[in-house]
């Protein structure tokens, strides 16, 4: 017979997971009701996760950020925010690398220093690892996680949709009717999403506008090979507007437009998404969508370690989804 689970303890008592886990650790502002629901329920199926002479995982002041990489301007500033928000309110903060590997023991490790979280970075868990954390009575909050969890997770990311929207108008105002959309692979879902909300608002605006999709590893170099390629096939005249859907990629438009002897921003206008710090060292600085990186990372730490401010009555946890904005420089004129 399998051992009972957080999520069956949730819903028994009618809460959320993460209320089941800051009842069995004794944190959190939780009323008086609610604990001794949750205590019963536990008691009711079986749950051992807090039972006499075990011991009680989760007690270290410490919050594990675990990502596949971190040499990169994105996941800089990922560190950055969470550092910040993990140092404000006590905790010091872990850096726990996944490795691209079904066996990965990052729960195991973190199981074994007692860690109070774990802020999990553009990925998803499997099942083992997420009942490895369950067992260990250890919450999870999920960081722009790259698809839809089959487990109702506390997570948090951006408005890409809106952002690719907000892309798409920016570059219809400064004259483009010509369209490419340099979009990455593998397909995640802030990429699916950035790259719909650019053609769902320029079928809106402009449904007869010329429009190409072409997708790349999510890098510069892959960016400009295909952007070399899809440039001069682009029918029509009048200046091009390119969606890129990273900073790194747009950085790859830049060159494969220098490649092909044309000028930013007058024959070809770019946009990115994410704002990290190179954008503004491209020449011209490039227009981009803004991400609030630094505050996602901190709001994700602050799920881990705050009780919400009213307390869930279901097992339907929450999605902080923080706004994106449209920086506007030099690229598109």
């Amino acid at each position: 017979m399998s051992r009972p689970t957080l999520a069956q303890v949730a819903d028994a008592a009618g809460v959320s997971i993460a209320t089941v886990s800051r009842v069995l650790r004794d944190r959190g502002e939780i009323s008086p009701t609610t604990r001794a629901r949750v205590r019963a329920a536990a008691a009711a199926i079986g749950y051992g996760g807090a039972g006499p002479g075990r011991s009680r995982a989760g007690t270290a002041r410490l919050i594990d950020l675990v990502m596949g990489r971190y040499d990169g301007p994105y996941s800089e500033e990922v560190v950055v925010g969470a550092r910040e928000a993990a140092t404000r309110l006590g905790y010091d903060l872990v850096l726990t690398a996944e490795r691209d590997d079904p066996a990965d023991d990052w729960p195991a490790r973190i199981a074994a220093r007692g860690s109070g979280g774990v802020v999990l970075g553009l990925n998803v868990p499997t099942a083992r690892q997420l009942a490895m954390l369950e067992a260990a009575a250890i919450p999870l909050v999920l960081f722009e996680p790259s698809s839809e969890s089959r487990v109702p997770l506390p997570n948090v990311r951006t408005t890409d949709r809106a952002g690719g929207a907000d892309a798409a108008r920016h570059l219809l105002d400064r004259g483009a009717r010509r369209f490419v959309v340099v979009d990455g692979a593998p397909s995640y879902r802030w990429g699916r999403a950035r790259v719909e909300g650019f053609g769902a608002a320029l079928a809106e605006s402009a449904p007869d506008a010329v429009l190409r999709r072409v997708a790349t590893g999510w890098t510069a170099g892959g960016a400009r090979r295909v952007v070399q390629t899809v440039l001069p096939e682009l029918p029509g005249d009048g200046p091009v507007g390119i969606f890129a859907c990273s900073d790194e990629m747009a950085a790859g438009v830049y060159a494969a437009v220098a490649d092909l002897g044309l000028r930013i921003p007058d024959d070809v206008r770019v946009v990115g998404f994410d704002d990290v710090r190179g954008a503004r060292w491209l020449r011209p600085a490039l227009t981009t969508v803004r991400q609030p990186i630094r505050e996602m990372a901190a709001a994700a730490v602050e799920l881990l370690v705050q009780p919400p401010a009213a307390e869930p009555t279901t097992i339907e946890l929450p999605t902080i989804e923080l706004p994106t904005r449209l920086m506007v420089r030099g690229s598109t004129g």
